[in-house]
C-alpha cells in the first residue's frame, strides 16, 4: 500500500468515526473497503441481466448484519438457501396515507449471502429496472469508483465523466407510467416534469426512530420535449440513490 493511499484511508477512517458512534465504525470500514473495490470494478464485480439485474461480488466483504446496522431495517423475507441465506426487501406502492394501491404494484431487492454471512449477490427486480435501466444502473455502480466522499453527510458523489457514454435509448414516459401507474403528484420543473411516487417497505420490524426509512419517496423526471426518462431519485431501505441519466449519454 502506498503512503498516499494509506494516508487517505486513515483520513477517511478518522473522519467517518468522528461522525458516528465508535461501536458503528467497523460497519463503515467494511463499507469503505467495498467502495475501494469499486475502483477496480471488473476485478471484484460482474453483472448479469435477465428478468432482473444482479450485481455479483467476487470478493465479498459486507456481512448481512452490516445492512441492518447501516439501514436499521430488516428484510421482508429471510430464508435459508443451499449457499447460505437469501433476503428479500419488498416495496409496495402506497398513497399519501400509506395505504396500498389496488391492484398491487411492487418491486423487490434480493440479497444472497454465503455460509460466512457475506453478501455474494444483490439483485433488483424487473419493475425497478423500469426506472433504473440495467445499462445505466451498471454505469452508476461503476462511477462509484471515481466518487468523492462527503464524510459529514455520509454520501458518495459519483464521477460519470470517467465512463464511456451509453448508446442505448432511455425509456419513454408512457412505458414507465404503464408499469408504475398514477403518480401522487406531478411537478413542473422547467424543461422537466417530475412524477412522484411512494413505496412502503414490507418489513417485520423497524427499529424505533427509523420508521421513515421504510417510506420510499421516488421522484422520476422526464424531458418535456422528448418524453424520455431523465433523472431518478429515491430512498430505498435507508439508502439514498440519485441518477441523472443525461450524464451517461
Amino acid at each position: 500500500m502506498s503512503k498516499s493511499y494509506f494516508k487517505s484511508f486513515i483520513r477517511i477512517f478518522l473522519l467517518t468515526c468522528a461522525t458516528i458512534n465508535l461501536s458503528g465504525c467497523i460497519y463503515w470500514i467494511r463499507a469503505y473497503k467495498t467502495y475501494v473495490q469499486m475502483s477496480n470494478f471488473d476485478d471484484h464485480f460482474y453483472t448479469v441481466t435477465s428478468d432482473k439485474f444482479t450485481l455479483h461480488f467476487k470478493d465479498p466483504i459486507l456481512f448481512s448484519d452490516d445492512f441492518v446496522s447501516l439501514a436499521n431495517l430488516y428484510p421482508t423475507e429471510n430464508n435459508l438457501s443451499s449457499e447460505g441465506r437469501t433476503w428479500k426487501y419488498f416495496f409496495r406502492k402506497v398513497d399519501l396515507n400509506n395505504q396500498l394501491f389496488k391492484p398491487e404494484i411492487n418491486f423487490y431487492s434480493e440479497m444472497n449471502f454465503n455460509k460466512e454471512n457475506k453478501i455474494t449477490d444483490w439483485s433488483f427486480s424487473s419493475l425497478f429496472l423500469k426506472i433504473a435501466p440495467p445499462q445505466f444502473l451498471e454505469a452508476s455502480l461503476r462511477s462509484i469508483g471515481g466518487a468523492s466522499i462527503d464524510t459529514e453527510k455520509k454520501q458518495l458523489r459519483a464521477n460519470s465523466e470517467l465512463l464511456e457514454k451509453i448508446k442505448t435509448d432511455l425509456p419513454q414516459k408512457d412505458d414507465v407510467l404503464m408499469h408504475l401507474g398514477t403518480p401522487l403528484e406531478i411537478i413542473d420543473d422547467g424543461d422537466l416534469e417530475i412524477y412522484s411516487y411512494r413505496f412502503l417497505l414490507d418489513t417485520p420490524h423497524i427499529d424505533k426512530g427509523y420508521e421513515n426509512n421504510a417510506i420510499n419517496e421516488i421522484k422520476i423526471s422526464f424531458d418535456k420535449k422528448t418524453h424520455k426518462l431523465s433523472k431518478m431519485s429515491g430512498n430505498f431501505a435507508g439508502l439514498k440513490v440519485s441518477i441523472d441519466y443525461r450524464n451517461f449519454k
